[in-house]
């Protein structure tokens, strides 16, 4: 683990979270959204504090953020200009040939990455100023600017912090119903008492396509901060008063890489759906959101001539 890194200047942050990336990336299979990347990042990095990855800070503005996504963000532009990385999308990354090939044990940051990153920047800054601005634009924090938020996953931040604000009761009926969309049989009888029943907060039956029934016990945490390991060990013990085959624990938060850790070991692995599955699960099942089809102008249409 890199040592004080909460307390590094963001370049040498950088310089710890660009090798990474391309680490997380080969483990993906050398193409990922970002959020899936920061997700592999927070699970199995051992360089970066998973409780840095989550931290959140207020700006000068009153707008809360996260930090680290300012040195995330940074990282991967640029691995794009040194030629590791391509965005074939807004919000999706792909390792090039470099980037799948290069050997990361023989890696110089300033030789085979900041020369070409800081002549791309240099270029994007000339790019920017030669434009006509013909209005004012709004000023902006800079702090979340530099964030580089993807517009088309702004909901998913929007989601998040409305459901931050749930009541621990109505937090575990979401989650009731995101299991019931997801095929879960919810019993009447058991896990049907908001707040505190035995350690659960929900169970059922999931019947697969050959007819296997198995039992499937729920926890819903709205949490501040990450959930730690002894929630899972909890919670196990609540599966095993009610003999339950399988768990899903749910929360608006995160994971620690020990409580990840801790859900995968023996023969009944706990299913972990953090805030950023959740909001994906919301989604897929089209609870309380529906779809908005938009579109994004391309560079040509900024270019002048």
């Amino acid at each position: 683990m890199t040592k004080n890194f909460e307390k590094l200047s963001s370049s040498k942050q950088q310089r710890v979270v660009m090798p990474e990336i391309i680490r997380s990336l080969r483990k993906l299979g050398g193409h990922a959204s970002t959020r899936e990347v920061k997700q592999e990042l927070m699970e199995n990095s051992l360089e970066i504090p998973e409780s840095y990855m989550t931290y959140k800070k207020m700006s000068r503005n009153g707008q809360e953020y996260i930090p680290f996504n300012y040195a995330f963000n940074f990282s991967v532009t640029n691995l794009i200009f040194a030629g590791f990385l391509i965005r074939p999308v807004t919000g999706q990354v792909e390792l090039t040939k470099l980037g799948r090939q290069f050997d990361l044990e023989k890696l110089d940051i300033d030789k085979d990455i900041m020369v070409k990153a800081d002549a791309g920047w240099k270029k994007r800054h000339e790019t920017n100023v030669a434009k006509t601005v013909e209005q004012p634009k709004p000023k902006k924090d800079p702090e979340i600017t530099l964030q580089d938020v993807d517009p088309g996953d702004q909901w998913r931040d929007d989601l998040l912090t409305a459901i931050d604000k749930f009541s621990p009761a109505k937090f575990e009926l979401f989650a009731r119903l995101l299991v019931k969309e997801m095929g879960v049989e919810l019993d009447d009888n058991i896990g049907t008492k908001l707040t505190g029943d035995g350690g659960l907060d929900g169970f059922g039956y999931l019947t697969t396509d050959d007819f296997r029934t198995a039992r499937v016990a729920i926890q819903a945490k709205r949490w501040t901060g990450m959930v730690p390991s002894p929630e899972i060990d909890k919670f196990r013990g609540a599966m095993d008063k009610y003999n339950a085959e399988f768990g899903i624990f749910v929360t608006n938060s995160d994971f620690t890489r020990d409580a990840v850790a801790a859900a995968r070991v023996g023969t009944r692995v706990i299913t972990l759906i953090n805030g950023q599955k959740l909001t994906s699960l919301v989604a897929k099942k089209g609870i309380y959101v529906k779809p908005v089809i938009t579109y994004e102008l391309g560079d040509y249409y900024g270019e002048t001539e």
